[in-house]
């Protein structure tokens, strides 16, 4: 297995629902994340910042300043890095085409990968039906998520004195109640087919926090799923093709900065492919 003694480089990066502002935010790791990817361009798609959770209660701890300034960063070496806001950062749609400290804001774009597909890229919010009508039950359903992760922060704390591995409620909710499947369904199959009015070849989106790249309708759908419980990007390799990267999932020595990147656990063990 041929290991990288330096940063990985690619040719974009997806990352969406950081929810800094949020206790739940795993900021630690995707600084970790960030010192060990660099990318030609980079897509914020969305709830990066918790407007909603900042409005309640202030938290802004200084690893969720080190992520702002790490892209910050990122951005005044020459990667070009897109900010296309979610329902929780909503407070940045009003500022299409704006630039704050070299990130441009967008309300969608589209994505040309190296080997011509053509990807819609947006949040998705706009297709979630509860968020749209029924802001007063997204509120609701906020609270029992941050409820649900504050239950799973003590569970694996247990788990891991078990010897046990990590294990998300939430995401085991979500496969196994029958009204989050069909959520799940009736959104993937919504965000395709909006791609293909654009006429494009596939959409890439988060809001569920739900990280997969599959077909639906005959278009590529890519979800990027979330820095709260799963660690999830998608990456662009330099010949096109996409890759769901579980950052949680790789062994420690394969994610420490001194030890480099193993690219087969990048690119197999820890990652589906499209």
């Amino acid at each position: 297995m041929q290991q990288l003694k330096t940063t990985r480089h690619l040719r974009t990066l997806f990352i969406s629902d950081v929810h800094l502002g949020s206790k739940a935010a795993q900021a630690e790791l995707l600084i970790e994340f960030l010192r060990l990817h660099d990318a030609e361009k980079i897509y914020l798609v969305g709830d990066i910042v918790d407007g909603w959770r900042l409005k309640r209660s202030w938290h802004w701890p200084q690893s969720h300043n080190d992520v702002v300034q790490k892209l910050l960063r990122k951005a005044r070496k020459g990667t070009e890095i897109v900010y296309i806001p979610g329902n929780h950062d909503e407070f940045l749609r009003g500022f299409p085409g704006q630039h704050f400290g070299g990130i441009e804001v967008k309300q969608n774009d589209v994505h040309v990968t190296a080997d011509g597909r053509r990807f819609l890229v947006m949040h998705g919010d706009e297709f979630d039906v509860v968020v749209r009508n029924a802001r007063l039950i997204a509120y609701l359903g906020d609270w029992a998520y941050d409820t649900a992760i504050a239950v799973n922060v003590v569970f694996n704390k247990i788990r891991r004195v078990l010897g046990f591995p990590y294990w998300s409620l939430s995401s085991w909710a979500k496969l196994k109640v029958k009204n989050a499947v069909n959520f799940i369904g009736t959104f993937e199959t919504a965000l395709a087919e909006e791609a293909a009015r654009h006429g494009c070849d596939g959409v890439i989106c988060g809001h569920i926090h739900h990280a997969q790249i599959a077909r639906r309708a005959g278009i590529e759908y890519v979800n990027t799923g979330d820095w709260v419980e799963s660690c999830t990007a998608i990456a662009e390799r330099h010949d096109g093709s996409l890759e769901l990267i579980h950052w949680t999932t790789l062994p420690q020595e394969a994610r420490a900065p001194e030890a480099g990147i193993a690219e087969d656990a990048v690119g197999t063990a820890a990652v589906e492919a499209a």
